[in-house]
């Protein structure tokens, strides 16, 4: 009898056990297709002209939409007026759009212009205000001192209460490039093995005396300051306060926090003291420049893949954004949308609105068609 009782028993067992199989195969492929039939975005980053009219911007806004672009990040100069003006021209047209805003560097912001000591100095001493760093518009103001700070937070909630947008969208959030893309080198007749004093910033006084408050070391009488953690990371950390205070801000504003950003973030460490996995943020675009550091387009792939993984707990959203010159056909350009889509990406934005021709847009309308099969 106790034979026939244990029989009976693991026949149960053995129905509960497939039934519950069969229970977590359904709740899988439901989850599955609820996937699949995720929207996938299109984007295009753009820079505003004040003396371009409304109905010239509807044509364009237009072409846009009717090639498969749904959203627009636009640079108007952190101007809320001229966002103002074209947030409805965009929304009529049925484009979502984002404020784009150029955060750390203020290239021509009078109002910084008016305060020198509000700007970044490299190790060697000089300063962003009069001496700029690769390039005339690298005007990099420093994360730490407090009035620097807040004036770009102040430009920030500017945007965020401007009517209609979806977010704030930060760029050149980070400090300037300590190691350049390697495809860029050239152009500067640069060679960068090593962490150069005057791309390294910064040291001005606040951060120094900052950052001796909480380490007890002043960072310039390290010996190698590239193998410094706590400096690296106090840096590192000086980025993500802001952005994190900006997060609070647009979130009052009932508004999302986006971010331009480097392509993934052991990457973005490395490069421009930039670790956007930390951060508190809805949305990041990527920079996926591909031309930019050699590599081929299957790249495009891998770094999206990277930073998905790196946010997948945080369930940040990434969008890839892919810079338009070194394709060579509308071809490789949907192979690159297949590879940001295949990799995880929920979208992929395109640098920028004039590189965008009748024959990209013909593909990404088509390729965007074949997601919704």
């Amino acid at each position: 009898m106790r034979n026939k009782y244990l029989l009976i028993f693991g026949l149960l067992l053995t129905v509960i056990a497939c039934n519950s199989k069969e229970d977590h195969k359904k709740e899988s492929n439901i989850a599955q297709g609820e996937v699949s039939k995720q929207s996938f975005d299109f984007g295009v980053w753009i820079t505003s002209k004040k003396d371009k009219s409304n109905e010239d911007y509807a044509l364009e806004f237009r072409k846009y939409k009717d090639g498969g672009i749904d959203e627009i990040l636009i640079n108007t100069g952190t101007d809320p007026k001229e966002l103002a003006r074209l947030v409805p021209v965009a929304k009529q047209e049925g484009l979502k759009v984002h404020a784009w805003i150029m955060a750390m560097n203020r290239p021509g912001d009078t109002v910084a212009l008016q305060h020198p000591d509000w700007y970044m100095v490299s190790r060697d001493g000089k300063s962003c205000f009069d001496t700029r760093p690769y390039v005339g518009y690298y005007q990099w103001l420093c994360p730490t001192r407090e009035a620097s700070r807040n004036h770009v937070l102040g430009l920030v909630e500017g945007l965020a209460k401007v009517e209609g947008i979806e977010s704030v969208h930060l760029d050149y959030i980070r400090f300037p490039d300590i190691f350049l893309p390697i495809g860029l080198l050239p152009k500067y007749n640069l060679k960068q093995e090593t962490e150069m004093a005057e791309y390294d910033f910064c040291y001005c006084d606040v951060c120094i005396s900052e950052f001796e408050k909480i380490h007890h070391k002043n960072p310039k009488e390290s010996s190698n300051t590239a193998i410094d953690m706590e400096w690296k990371n106090f840096r590192l950390n000086a980025i993500k306060s802001v952005v994190d205070d900006a997060y609070e801000i647009v979130k009052k504003n009932n508004k999302k926090l986006t971010a331009a950003v480097f392509p993934y973030p052991e990457m973005a460490d490395h490069m421009v003291r930039q670790r956007w996995d930390k951060w508190n943020i809805d949305e990041v675009y990527p920079m996926i420049y591909h031309g930019f550091y050699n590599e081929e387009i299957d790249w495009i792939g891998y770094a999206t893949k990277q930073g998905v993984n790196d946010v997948k707990s945080k369930n940040i959203g990434i969008n890839t954004g892919v810079y338009l010159p070194p394709f060579t056909s509308a071809e490789e350009l949907k192979q690159a949308i297949l590879l940001a889509k295949e990799n995880g990406a929920k979208g992929v934005t395109f640098f920028d609105g004039p590189q965008l021709t009748e024959e990209y847009l013909k593909t990404i309308k088509e390729t965007k068609a074949t997601f919704k099969k």
